[in-house]
C-alpha cells in the first residue's frame, strides 16, 4: 500500500539528525528573506503613501491628528514617559495671544493724500423754508490708488568752460562716478530690477515684457550683465558682513540646490549648490549667501575658515568634519527630527483609535516648542534659568522614552528611522538648553533660503557661474537688508549712488545695513 511517505529517509539516528538540521537551516534561510522581503514592501508602501501625501496633500508640518493638541500620549503607557510636561500645560504658561482686530486696516499715514471735494449742487443747498443752507462738517473716506511705475530720463549736464583771453583749454564740471561705465543705467534703475528679480522673484525675461510695455528696449542680457557688475560693485560690503558674521560666535548654515546652465566639466541638468549661512545674533543679523558647484565638505571647510563657536546645521555629512573640529560646538535641528516624526505619523494614520509610536514623539517636541514660545521675548539669561528648569526635564523624559522605543521599533520603516536620528543626534539637539542664545532649531536660516526657493520656481536656473555668484550676492544684501528692517529697493539705490565714490574702509563701514540711514520697512 502506498502511503505517500518518503521511503529514501536515512537508516541511522546521524543522518536524520544532519537532515532535520539542514531543514532547519533551510527554514530559517527563508524566513529571513521572507522577512527582507516584508520590511522591503513596508519600506516601499510607506514611500507611496509620503510621495501622495507631498505631492497632494498639505505642505503644511502639523500634524493632522489630534494627539498632538492634547495629552493623549499619557494613555501610551508603555511607550511614554510618566510624568512628562504636555503640549497643553507647556502652552498654558505662555501669555495668551493677541488677537489681530478684525476689519480692514487704516492706509498708513505716510502715503501721500489727494484731496477731492464733492459738493451738493446749488439748488440743493437752498432750504425747503427758502433759507441757505450753512456747511456744518464734512465726511471723509479713503481710497487706495497707484500710479503705474514713472520712467523718467536722467540728464547730466556738465558744464563747460574755458578762458577766452589765453585760450589755455576748457574745463569741464566732473560728472559723479556711476555704479557701471560707460552705462545708461542709473541706481535707481539698477535697484529696481535687482529687488524686482531677488526680492519679487520676477525672471528676467518678464522683466523684459514689463520694459516694452512702458515703451523701453532692455533686452535680458542686458539685464543679465548689469546684475553681475552690480554683484562685484558689492563685494566690499559682502567682505566686512563676512568677517562680522565669522566673529559672531554663532552661525546658522544650510544649503539649497542651485542649476547653472554653463559650467566648466559639468552637464547643464547637473546641480550645484547656494550656501547660507546667518548669525544667530538676532539685534545684529547678516544672511550671506555663496555658490558652489558642490556639496562637498571643503565647501564648508572654505566659507568658514578658521571660525570658533557654535554652528547649527542639519545632520548633513558634509558639515560633521567642521562641527567635530576643536573650538566649534555643534548643534542640532529639533525642527528636522519633528519632520521625521511627522512624516512617520502620515504613513501610520490608518487607525485613529491608536496612538503609535509617532504620535508620542510629536506630542514630547511640541511639549519643547510650547516653552520655546512662553519665553521667546525673554532675556538670554531668563531663557537659560527657564530652560533649566522645564526643557531639561523634558529632555530627560524625552530620552528615556527614545532608549526604550530604539529597542522596540523596527529600523527600517518610518517610526525606526525618526527614533534612530533623534537618538543618533540627541547631543547636539538638546545643547541649546545650555545657552540661552541659542535656538532649539536651524528655521532662522531654513526661512532666509525660502525667497531664493520661491525665485528658483520662476527663474529655475542660472546660466552662468558669474550669474550664480551676483545672484549670491544680491540676495545677501537683500535679505540682511530686510532682516535689519531696510526697504530694500530704497537702500540698494542708496549703495549704487554712493559705493562707486568709496575710498576707504570707514567709507564702506558707513554704508552697512546697521550704520547707514534710510527709510525702515514698515
Amino acid at each position: 500500500m502506498n502511503t505517500g511517505l518518503d521511503n529514501t529517509l536515512p537508516d541511522t539516528i546521524d543522518a536524520l539528525k544532519q537532515l532535520v538540521l539542514s531543514q532547519q537551516e533551510s527554514l530559517q534561510d527563508n524566513q529571513h528573506q521572507l522577512e527582507q522581503k516584508q520590511a522591503r514592501i513596508q519600506f516601499l508602501e510607506e514611500q507611496v503613501i509620503l510621495f501622495k501625501h507631498r505631492q497632494f496633500g498639505k505642505s503644511s508640518e502639523k500634524s493632522i491628528l489630534q494627539v498632538e493638541l492634547f495629552d493623549e500620549v499619557e494613555t501610551h503607557a508603555e511607550l511614554t514617559a510618566p510624568g512628562s510636561v504636555s503640549p497643553v500645560e507647556a502652552a498654558f504658561d505662555q501669555p495668551a495671544p493677541k488677537l489681530a482686530k478684525s476689519g480692514r486696516k487704516p492706509l498708513p499715514k505716510t502715503l501721500p493724500r489727494v484731496r477731492i471735494e464733492h459738493d451738493l449742487p446749488e439748488a440743493e443747498k437752498r432750504c425747503q423754508c427758502g433759507c441757505q443752507k450753512t456747511c456744518i462738517g464734512e465726511d471723509t473716506s479713503e481710497q487706495l490708488d497707484i500710479i503705474p511705475a514713472v520712467v523718467q530720463v536722467l540728464v547730466h549736464v556738465r558744464k563747460k568752460y574755458a578762458c577766452k583771453d589765453c585760450e589755455s583749454g576748457i574745463t569741464v564740471a566732473d560728472l559723479p562716478k556711476q555704479p557701471i561705465a560707460k552705462s545708461n543705467a542709473s541706481p535707481g534703475l539698477l535697484a529696481h530690477i535687482a529687488v524686482a528679480k531677488y526680492h519679487d522673484g520676477l525672471p528676467l525675461y518678464r522683466m523684459e515684457t514689463v520694459f516694452k510695455r512702458l515703451g523701453l528696449h532692455l533686452p535680458r542680457n542686458t539685464q543679465a550683465n548689469w546684475m553681475i557688475q552690480c554683484g562685484k560693485l558689492l563685494q566690499p560690503l559682502y567682505n566686512l558682513l563676512n568677517d562680522q558674521l565669522l566673529d559672531s560666535g554663532y552661525i546658522h548654515m544650510d544649503e539649497t540646490r542651485v542649476q547653472v546652465l554653463k559650467e566648466p566639466d559639468k552637464l547643464p541638468e547637473s546641480l550645484s549648490y547656494m550656501w547660507v549661512r546667518r548669525t544667530g545674533d538676532l539685534e545684529h543679523p547678516i544672511i550671506l549667501f555663496d555658490y558652489a558647484s558642490s556639496r562637498k565638505a571643503s565647501v564648508v571647510d572654505s566659507l568658514l575658515g578658521d571660525y570658533r563657536g557654535y554652528l547649527q546645521t542639519d545632520d548633513y555629512a558634509g558639515y560633521h568634519a567642521t562641527g567635530n573640529r576643536e573650538g566649534v560646538i555643534a548643534l542640532g535641528c529639533m525642527a528636522h527630527a519633528r519632520r521625521k516624526f511627522i512624516d512617520a505619523q502620515k504613513v501610520t494614520a490608518t487607525k485613529k483609535d491608536k496612538v503609535s509610536k509617532a504620535d508620542v514623539a510629536v506630542g514630547m517636541i511640541k511639549a519643547l516648542y510650547a516653552i520655546e514660545a512662553s519665553i521667546k521675548e525673554k532675556t538670554p539669561g531668563e531663557k537659560y534659568i527657564i530652560r533649566q528648569q522645564k526643557s531639561q526635564d523634558q529632555l530627560t523624559k524625552m530620552k528615556l522614552w527614545l532608549d526604550k522605543a530604539l529597542q522596540q521599533t523596527l529600523p527600517k520603516g518610518k517610526a525606526g528611522e525618526a527614533i534612530a536620528y533623534a537618538h543618533k543626534n540627541w547631543e547636539k539637539l538638546t545643547a541649546y538648553v545650555h545657552d540661552g542664545r541659542l535656538n532649539i532649531d536651524n528655521n532662522p536660516v531654513e526661512n532666509a533660503i525660502r525667497p531664493f526657493a520661491i525665485g528658483r520656481k520662476n527663474w529655475m536656473f542660472s546660466n552662468s557661474q558669474q550669474g550664480a555668484k551676483a545672484s549670491a550676492m544680491l540676495y545677501s544684501i537683500i535679505e540682511t537688508a530686510k532682516a535689519n528692517r531696510l526697504e530694500p529697493y530704497a537702500y540698494l539705490r542708496t549703495l549704487f549712488t554712493r559705493l562707486p565714490s568709496c575710498e576707504t574702509v570707514d567709507d564702506f563701514e558707513a554704508l552697512l545695513p546697521g550704520n547707514v540711514r534710510i527709510a525702515p520697512l514698515t
